[in-house]
């Protein structure tokens, strides 16, 4: 199964050179929106808006089948941020993944890679932002020198995935479309960022953000620039108006297919077709075949309802399982389908304890293995399946799934299966015997053991699940509150030590091989709810957060350098294979539930959507890897 191949990065390494066809179709036809605008000499013709050498996809390439242009498509979406879905599903990336999840260039023309440290980068030539300005090495020269490396911009500073034991790469220009980076030791983690569902972006639009340096633009101008934005100085502005994943600013070039035209705040966006989008079919059209998309803002609990009743043309976010049959119902009326992708991240849902949280009381209690191994036992996992899956996903914890080469059942089912007279012993044997007139535990401090489970508003499904991990916690003596954030103050309160425990998905790279990164067993990232402090200092260089203080955390940490360093398949199997043992053995997450089919709509006009796909955020990118620039509507809206 090709899919297993995720994050073939040694191939990649080992091999020349990687490159798409330069085979072009004979003639390009002109898209019809752009007709009038090309005949009044407000826009080239599509030849001049084309690279010299177009990304050409091919009839049969993964599934693909040419279409015809027009039309908008629908979607909705539960927070008005959610403008940067339109860069998750646009997918443009200088190396993507293909639906096989191999890397392939994308927006670059082709990319080598020597030693797992050279890497040279080839641009198109005649490739052009969606303003019509070339896309050139001074994007990348601009970004690299004036930006990341300027020491007067420290919040636009390089990802830490960009230095290699705290060190950046050398950065060449070899000429207008040839950029180099070479590290000293290898760095296994580049590919990976600059194919991901929030990538990392090496460039940017030079042309425009220069109207924002102090390097290109008199202060004076900036400080007027800054005022008028309602920003604090310049750095603010530059850093606010170059945002290429957060997507809010209408102005700002881009490379993606559609891009954005309504200014936020606003309940509903519209995002037009690229003119310059550097893809086309064998028979000449320009992609994305679709004019443009349209999002409303709406309430997540209410997108269900909408999707049923036909208000969308292509929908996920806000759809779970639990809606599938009634979404099924109202299929001819509305004329849409409803397919079930398969999900590939370690679990649909895991219980995180915050080994950062504040109260030491807890934190002890959270930092100790066999408190977290006997909440682990006390879930009734079979219950949860039953009654809100039919018994069809699986009850496991938070590990790699049985398509990956690296599964293990032991690591799988380790400190799953449920067990409440272990789990009260244990208990007991943390000296956690006296209880209060209730029946619940008490604290060292006399404090009832109470655990306050946070959860995101965009899902019903953690609260209804959280009431049967509450019955069943209850009988060892623990009383569990959930409470419903929204997602972004969730997140915030977790960085920021002040919550005890969440509930979130698991490991979002469950079918991982030999050469994927293992970063996401070790401490490598504040977005980890276990420990997100550790994360945080990791990320910012120890100028915020805290330091790892655990000796297992802290093993994890150096296995997955080991494995950045290993130069053997063998020895890397040897390093997850640690990496997968110690991390489920000491139970940092506590996995439910796993293999929960996501519901797909689709409006049933809308073609080349695959009937059977894997539906992951990274690697996967949600619709993006499946390429939505090559949807097309049989009859046009």
């Amino acid at each position: 199964m090709r899919v297993l191949g995720l994050f073939v990065l040694f191939v990649v390494m080992l091999g020349p050179s990687t490159s798409m066809t330069t085979e072009r179709p004979g003639i390009f036809l002109e898209t019809p929106m752009f007709e009038a605008a090309v005949a009044a000499g407000k826009l080239p013709p599509v030849k001049k808006r084309l690279p010299e050498e177009p990304f050409l996809l091919k009839t049969g390439q993964q599934g693909f089948q040419p279409g015809k242009h027009g039309g908008s498509l629908r979607l909705l979406m539960g927070r008005k941020k959610d403008t940067r879905q339109l860069v998750v599903y646009g997918y443009a990336r200088l190396v993507g993944y293909d639906k096989n999840f191999n890397f392939v260039p994308d927006i670059l023309k082709k990319f080598e890679v020597k030693h797992g440290r050279i890497f040279t980068l080839h641009l198109r030539k005649g490739h052009r932002w969606s303003d019509g300005h070339p896309f050139t090495s001074e994007d990348f020269r601009y970004y690299f020198e004036d930006v990341a490396t300027n020491k007067k911009i420290a919040n636009e500073s390089l990802p830490q995935v960009m230095l290699v034991e705290g060190k950046p790469p050398l950065f060449e220009v070899l000429d207008k479309h040839t950029v180099r980076y070479t590290w000293h030791k290898p760095n296994p983690f580049i590919l990976p960022r600059l194919a991901g569902a929030r990538p990392i972006y090496l460039y940017r639009p030079a042309h425009y953000l220069k109207k924002f340096h102090i390097k290109y633009t008199p202060l004076r101008a900036l400080e007027a620039l800054a005022k008028k934005a309602k920003k604090r100085n310049w750095l603010a502005l530059h850093y606010i108006v170059g945002q290429q994943y957060k997507n809010v600013n209408p102005e700002l070039p881009s490379l993606q297919p559609w891009v954005l035209v309504t200014k936020p705040p606003a309940k509903r966006f519209n995002f037009s077709r690229n003119p310059y989008y550097y893809r086309v079919d064998m028979n000449g059209r320009q992609l994305p075949y679709i004019n443009d998309v349209k999002v409303n803002v709406t309430s997540s609990k209410l997108i269900p309802i909408k999707a049923g009743a036909g208000e969308t043309d292509l929908q996920s976010r806000g759809l779970n399982f639990t809606n599938y049959t009634l979404l099924k119902k109202s299929e001819k009326k509305f004329g849409y389908s409803t397919k079930l992708w398969r999900t590939a991240k370690g679990a649909r849902w895991a219980i995180y304890p915050n080994l950062n949280f504040r109260d030491m009381e807890w934190r002890k209690l959270f930092r100790n293995v066999n408190f977290r191994r006997a909440l682990s036992i006390a879930i009734d996992r079979h219950e949860i399946n039953q009654v809100f899956y039919y018994g069809l996903a699986r009850e496991t914890n938070n590990s790699v799934l049985q398509e990956s080469p690296l599964f293990d059942e032991k690591f799988a089912n380790r400190w799953s299966q449920f067990d409440l007279n272990t789990a009260n012993q244990m208990l007991d044997d943390l000296g956690l015997v006296k209880r209060n007139s209730k029946g619940f535990r008490l604290l060292p401090n006399g404090q009832p053991m109470e655990l306050t489970v946070v959860f995101s508003t965009e899902e019903d499904e953690p609260s209804d699940i959280l009431e049967l991990v509450s019955d069943t916690w209850r009988k060892i003596g623990i009383k569990v509150f959930s409470k419903p954030l929204h997602r972004e103050v969730m997140r915030n309160r977790i960085f920021s030590g002040n919550v005890q425990m969440s509930i979130w998905s698991g490991l979002e790279n469950g079918i991982p091989n030999a050469s994927s990164s293992p970063a996401e067993l070790a401490p490598t990232s504040q977005q980890q709810l276990q420990w997100p402090m550790w994360g945080q200092y990791l990320e910012t260089g120890g100028k915020s957060g805290q330091a790892i203080d655990m000796e297992v955390p802290q093993k994890l940490f150096e296995l997955k350098d080991a494995w950045g360093e290993a130069r053997s398949e063998g020895d890397r199997i040897k390093i997850w294979h640690e990496m997968l043992d110690t991390y489920t053995s000491n139970v940092f997450s506590i996995g439910i539930i796993a293999s929960v089919p996501q519901v797909v709509l689709v409006n049933s006009s809308l073609q080349n959507v695959p009937d059977k796909a894997i539906y992951n955020w990274d690697p996967g990118a949600h619709f993006g890897i499946y390429r939505p620039c090559t949807f097309w509507f049989d009859s046009v809206n």
